[in-house]
C-alpha cells in the first residue's frame, strides 16, 4: 500500500513538472497542445473510490491550473475526467474481475482496449476543456482542430509514457 502511494506520489509530480515544463512549450501549429498529464487520472486503480479519484483528479487539475494560470479549466476537465474514467473503461472490458493488475495500462488490460480507453479519454478530456477555454462556438473549425489535434498528440505522449512505465516495471521482475 505505501509503496503504491508513493508510485502515484512521483507519477503526481512527474507529470505535474512535465506538463508544466515542456508540454505547455509544446503548442503544434498554434493548434495542437499535449496534455499527458491526464495520465494520472488514467493510471488510478480502478478499485479505488470514485470520491478518491474525483479528489485526486481535481488537486491534479487545480495544480497544473495554478502553475499554467488557466482559472480552473483543468481542474473542472479533470473531475469531469474522473466520473466518466469507469463507464469508459467499461465500454471496452465489461468486467473488472478480469483485471489481472488494479491500473488500467496496456499490460493489465491487452494493447487494443488500452489504446481505445485512452483515446477515448483523451478525446473527452481535450472536448472539454477546449469548449471550456472557447466558452462558445467562435471558430467552430478551430474548436475541432484544436481537440482533434491535441487529442491525438495527447494520446500519443500517453502511449509513450505508458511504454516507459511498463519497461520500467518488468525490468524489476
Amino acid at each position: 500500500m505505501a509503496k503504491t502511494v508513493l508510485q502515484f506520489t512521483l507519477l503526481f509530480i512527474a507529470l505535474v513538472l512535465a506538463q508544466v515544463l515542456v508540454f505547455n512549450r509544446l503548442y503544434l501549429f498554434e493548434t495542437a497542445l499535449p496534455l499527458a498529464f491526464i495520465y494520472f487520472i488514467l493510471r488510478l486503480p480502478v478499485t479505488m473510490s470514485t470520491i478518491w479519484v474525483m479528489t485526486l483528479s481535481f488537486v491534479m487539475g487545480l495544480t497544473i491550473d495554478i502553475f499554467s494560470d488557466t482559472a480552473g479549466m483543468n481542474a473542472l476537465a479533470c473531475t469531469v475526467l474522473a466520473v466518466m474514467r469507469l463507464p469508459v473503461l467499461r465500454l471496452y472490458f465489461p468486467r473488472e474481475e478480469d483485471l489481472t493488475i488494479p491500473e488500467p495500462s496496456m499490460r493489465s488490460l491487452g494493447a487494443g482496449v488500452y489504446m481505445k480507453y485512452a483515446m477515448s479519454m483523451s478525446l473527452l478530456y481535450c472536448m472539454l476543456y477546449f469548449a471550456i477555454e472557447a466558452f462558445s462556438l467562435f471558430n467552430p473549425l478551430t474548436l475541432v482542430l484544436r481537440i482533434f489535434g491535441s487529442s491525438v498528440l495527447t494520446f500519443i505522449v500517453i502511449m509513450c509514457i505508458d511504454s516507459l512505465m511498463n519497461q520500467r516495471s518488468e525490468k524489476r521482475l
